[in-house]
């Protein structure tokens, strides 16, 4: 099992699974970021731990960059890295604007090193 925290700061391979503009495989929304996963990796829902990439304009299949932020559910137990390009940086506030169109389901707080 990994925490999630321990990637604050490092640089991370995203898979995406579910590229911009995608949508939601059961629940009517569309992804307004790429989203994906890092592979062999194992969070606390049983599945690989998720990540949001922010700053990335165009549907990617993977993307590196630097996870500067983890959005945690107060009420679920399926943490989001929030991956960006290097050097990029968003406010709490930006992130949780970003993710919205997911989060807005549950109670994120953005968790920072």
């Amino acid at each position: 099992m990994n925490d999630s925290k321990e990637f604050l700061n490092k640089t991370v391979t995203v898979k995406m699974d579910r590229p911009l503009g995608s949508k939601h495989p059961k629940h009517d929304f569309i992804y307004t970021v790429n989203y994906g996963f890092i592979e062999g990796t194992m969070s606390p829902d049983g599945e690989e731990l998720d990540a949001y990439v922010l700053g990335v304009f165009e549907p990617k299949d993977e993307f590196t960059g630097t996870c500067i932020a983890v959005v945690k559910r107060s009420d679920d137990d399926d943490d989001k890295l929030i991956v960006v390009p290097e050097g990029s940086s968003y406010t709490d506030e930006q992130i949780l604007a970003l993710v919205e169109f997911q989060e807005r389901f549950f109670s994120p707080t953005v968790i920072r090193a």
